[in-house]
């Protein structure tokens, strides 16, 4: 029986179509080698299961069905646009804050094909790059200086790494925070080399406690925004001033990570505060990162402010040339800033801010015109109707803030929400919608008005 099961094993695996043969007959336009890469991972796996004994009556065709198959999933991006009803605006697996279209197209245009991204146009010498975003941050935080790198958790690094390299660093146990991807505040301090010296206690710490924690070695004060999470109940925390003022005194920076940076106010638009940028700088921060991506709505970025003498050693760091921006992000950045006319008013293509600012009734009305677009027995089939419901802004911000806003609901007791789940997630613009009390969910929140009829098409087609 084993001898049989060999030879047939062996004539099966004789029945694989080559490479070639299906490079004839499969031609694709993408990369060869990436082709290649993954026919012969498909290859691979026909081979494990004729191996394992499972039997195929045409391995030609079932080699050539998963090929077929393999073309609709190389021949276009992995990346793509995606509409998103989670209601989470700022959705890290969705690319965070969302970027209006005419911003995006023009971050690239003003690049095509070269840029003065380190070129200075009055002389023509070589420049600097944050040139382009300096005057607009300094303005619009009241800082002396800025310098923008990659993200916040690379400015977080960078700062300490520049100011406290070797040397101590005083923080509070209540703000030893882990962020998504366990990103460890006291990891960040020991990668970035400082000496991490901690105080107080997780729900309270008094400004004594950092006074007696202060030696001849103690190199700054690091203060952590705890954006993703609040104690509540018997907690102190020190104000920014007095913490400042005890710095000051000490002739030690007091440097703040903020997370989330907000420029908006955004109680001005009936939503939950998040402590503006300007007010930690009024307040005496000597160095402040926050992130781009985030609360201001711009691309991926770590933005550090504060005083000029400090922000010069950052500047200087080897390390800096490693996380620095690229030409586009600065561009869309500088377009981002150029939307904060006011704190209260803020133009309409900072998309991000836009979405924010819209209320449960204009989501209603949003609602309204879908349902009347919708085909009526797709409303029957799928009992749609929308429910009122609670948001989060995503990222760690406002984290705990709840946002009113509208679902549009699906439900069919013989298509599981699981079913319908992946229908929408695997449309040609997916659909990413969430899962709640066995119902799917689209929620309204997150989904700019220019997707909405593509929304309609979609649902349509269910």
């Amino acid at each position: 029986m084993k001898k049989k099961l060999n030879n047939d094993a062996r004539e099966a695996l004789k029945k694989i179509p080559s490479v070639d043969e299906i490079l004839n007959d499969f031609h694709l336009p993408v990369p060869l080698d990436f082709y290649k890469f993954h026919i012969n991972k498909i290859l691979n796996q026909v081979r494990e299961e004729i191996l394992v004994g499972k039997k195929k009556s045409n391995i030609k065709k079932y080699v050539f069905d998963k090929i077929f198959y393999l073309r609709n999933n190389i021949i276009n991006n992995s990346l793509k646009s995606v509409i998103n009803g989670t209601g989470i605006i700022l959705h890290t697996g969705l690319g965070r804050a969302p970027i209006s279209k005419d911003i995006l197209i023009d971050g690239i245009m003003k690049n095509y094909p070269y840029s003065n991204l380190e070129l200075n146009l009055s002389d023509g010498k070589r420049g600097d790059r944050n040139i382009h975003v300096e005057s607009l941050f300094k303005s619009l935080c009241g800082c002396e200086d800025i310098i923008m790198v990659n993200n916040n958790a690379s400015a977080v690094m960078l700062m300490i790494n520049s100011i406290s390299e070797n040397k101590e660093v005083i923080i509070s146990r209540g703000q030893l925070v882990e962020i998504g991807g366990s990103f460890r505040i006291p990891d960040v301090i020991e990668k970035s080399q400082g000496l991490m010296v901690e105080v107080g206690t997780t729900n309270k710490t008094h400004l004594t406690d950092y006074k007696q924690a202060i030696t001849k070695k103690t190199s700054s004060i690091l203060y952590v925004h705890t954006s993703n999470y609040k104690v509540v109940g018997f907690t102190n925390e020190i104000e920014i001033s007095d913490l400042s003022n005890l710095a000051k005194k000490n002739n030690i920076p007091l440097l703040v990570d903020l997370g989330s940076g907000s420029l908006a106010d955004f109680k001005s638009f009936g939503l939950p505060m998040e402590r503006m940028v300007n007010k930690y700088i009024k307040a005496g921060a000597d160095i402040i990162t926050f992130s781009g991506d985030k609360l201001l709505g711009g691309p991926q970025a770590g933005i550090i402010i504060g005083n000029k003498y400090y922000i010069d050693k950052l500047r200087v760091n080897s390390i800096y040339r490693a996380i620095r921006c690229d030409k586009i992000r600065i561009s869309i950045m500088e377009s981002i800033l150029r939307t904060y006319y006011t704190s209260k008013n803020i133009g309409e293509s900072n998309l991000a801010i836009k979405l924010f600012k819209r209320s449960s009734s204009d989501l209603k009305s949003l609602y309204d015109k879908i349902i009347k677009k919708i085909k009526p027995n797709i409303v029957r089939k799928y009992n749609i109707k929308y429910i009122d419901s609670l948001v989060e802004a995503g990222s760690g911000s406002l984290p705990t803030e709840k946002i009113e806003s509208i679902s549009i609901i699906l439900y069919n007791d013989k298509i599981s929400a699981k079913t319908l789940y992946n229908m929408f997630l695997g449309s040609d613009t997916p659909i990413i919608g969430f899962i709640s009390n066995n119902i799917f969910h689209i929620d309204l929140k997150a989904i700019p008005n220019d997707q909405i009829d593509l929304l309609i098409e979609i649902i349509n087609k269910i």
